[in-house]
């Protein structure tokens, strides 16, 4: 039996079921386990351990390092990410008031606490290492590094005072270190937001929701100061196309129609025929479109409280953005002209084509929430600047072999969280049979950290661990309690890297 440099995988669980173990050809060990279901793996003591780097911390890196650590025994797996803190979205994109989705950081923490997995923040990889950098110091590298940037409308005015993506005011709100100074001004009454996302629905939420409500939550103090002297009580959120293709889920709807003290103000002529159109429509799509055709529908006698509600929201339905019109003195936003479009098609495909008609929408603070986009992280890593993805298949970046990538800088900004999941196993698997198939080398050993270390140290760059990120959640987690809330997120990075003594 040929043993030299054999190097096979098994999907199992570790221990239980029957060993053995022998001599290879030139004295190279080899053992056999019987596991579950009658998995077995080959392992050669002749090859080392295979290291792989995974560059980003959010839901994509985590899960791609949890599916590689979980069916492969021997692979020691590296995580970098820029900021001191871990999580990406998990902590600074899901809403304040949806904790419930924020639990899967204790997966995430299991993981990195895992002994064959390290966690390296405060690295800017392209700045602080290369990925070629990187690529000599492991046998893969995986990008996950998400969506660090948004869309633009493309329209005149949208740099106007007034005018704020939707990811930056996310990230103010959940205490993103970029986003904290941003200072958003909430002076206005009317607030209309640009799409018709989960997002969308997040942001408006948190602009009317009760301020008992969000003092519960992880929000930030500043963005909780600021929304206790926000003067918005109407919010519009507009769309290009029409009550079938609203990309924001049931849940989401749900919560803003029972929001305290607002009340919902949808347009009954938006949902004629409507009725017999979801007849025939996959019944996620029909619950939706149903919840929205009863709220529109709704006497306001119905529902006595939401009548006399001193806030209110409403959605606007085939408007598409032209133009962000200034105030007389061109100091700031007042409002935005809209074009009126039909639909041309049906279902998720239809287009939104202008009328030829506008109108204008007075507001003084815009909200787009049209998508996030990424970036490229280094001119070594093809990127397609027109899809905002790295080209890749399953994972593979196209023309390099050993790197890959997950999450949305591999299929665009797409989906929740279950749906990053399941693409960063893909991923993952990728690598895996890569790993078994030869196409990895792994029969030279590489130094994975030991390498990057020494490059990071001549650079005069100081990682921040697990164990010194472990730190900075306790001092959130004491201070949060002493306000009543979960955390106090800390949104300046010297302050944390001082707190752990960097």
């Amino acid at each position: 039996m040929q043993m030299k440099g054999l190097f096979c995988l098994l999907i199992g669980r570790r221990g239980g079921g029957a060993a053995a173990a022998g001599m290879g050809p030139g004295g190279a060990c080899w053992s056999w386990r019987g596991g579950g279901a009658g998995a077995r793996r080959w392992l050669s003591s002749r090859s080392p351990a295979p290291r792989v780097c995974v560059v980003g911390s959010g839901p994509a890196g985590f899960y791609t390092a949890q599916h590689l650590l979980k069916h492969h025994d021997l692979v020691q797996v590296d995580i970098y990410e820029k900021l001191p803190v871990p999580f990406g979205l998990v902590r600074f994109g899901v809403a304040p008031d949806h904790p419930e989705v924020k639990n899967v950081t204790k997966t995430f923490g299991q993981t990195a606490r895992s002994e064959r997995c390290k966690y390296y923040g405060n690295i800017t990889v392209g700045r602080d290492v290369t990925v070629a950098e990187l690529r000599q110091a492991y046998h893969a590298v995986v990008l996950s590094y998400g969506a660090e940037d948004n869309r633009t409308l493309g329209i005149p005015g949208e740099n106007l005072p007034g005018v704020y993506s939707a990811r930056a005011f996310v990230g103010w709100y959940n205490g993103l270190p970029e986003n904290r100074d941003l200072k958003p001004d909430l002076s206005c009454e009317t607030a209309l937001i640009l799409g018709h996302g989960n997002v969308a629905l997040d942001i408006a939420r948190i602009l009317l929701s009760p301020l008992d409500l969000l003092r519960k939550t992880d929000i930030t103090e500043c963005s909780l100061a600021a929304l206790a002297c926000s003067k918005v009580k109407r919010v519009w959120l507009a769309g290009r196309r029409g009550p079938l293709q609203v990309a924001f889920t049931i849940k989401e709807l749900r919560e803003m129609i029972n929001l305290p003290g607002t009340q919902p103000v949808l347009n009954p002529a938006d949902f004629t025929g409507l009725e017999n159109a979801v007849k025939d429509i996959p019944r996620p799509r029909k619950r939706l479109t149903e919840l929205m055709i009863k709220t529109a529908l709704q006497k306001p006698g119905e529902m006595a409280a939401q009548a006399a509600a001193p806030r209110q929201w409403g959605l606007k339905f085939q408007r598409s953005p032209q133009e962000v019109l200034p105030t007389a003195d061109g100091t700031r936003a007042r409002g935005v002209r809209m074009a009126l479009t039909r639909l041309e098609g049906s279902g998720e495909s239809a287009k939104a084509i202008p009328t030829g008609d506008v109108e204008e929408l007075e507001c003084g603070l815009v909200l787009s929430s049209i998508g996030y986009r990424s970036l490229p992280l280094d001119p070594a890593v093809p990127f397609d600047s027109q899809r905002g993805i790295i080209p890749n298949s399953m994972g593979r970046v196209q023309g390099a072999p050993g790197l890959y990538c997950s999450g949305w800088v591999k299929r665009g900004p797409t989906g929740v969280i279950i749906t990053t999941m399941n693409d960063s196993f893909d991923t993952a698997q990728s690598v895996l049979e890569d790993l078994r198939g030869g196409v990895l080398d792994v029969s030279v050993s590489r130094e994975g950290f030991g390498a990057v270390g020494s490059i990071l140290s001549s650079r005069g760059v100081r990682p921040v661990s697990f164990s010194d990120w472990e730190k900075i959640d306790a001092a959130e987690v004491a201070r949060g309690k002493a306000a009543g809330k979960p955390r106090e997120k800390i949104v300046d990075p010297q302050e944390m890297l001082q707190l752990i003594g960097h």
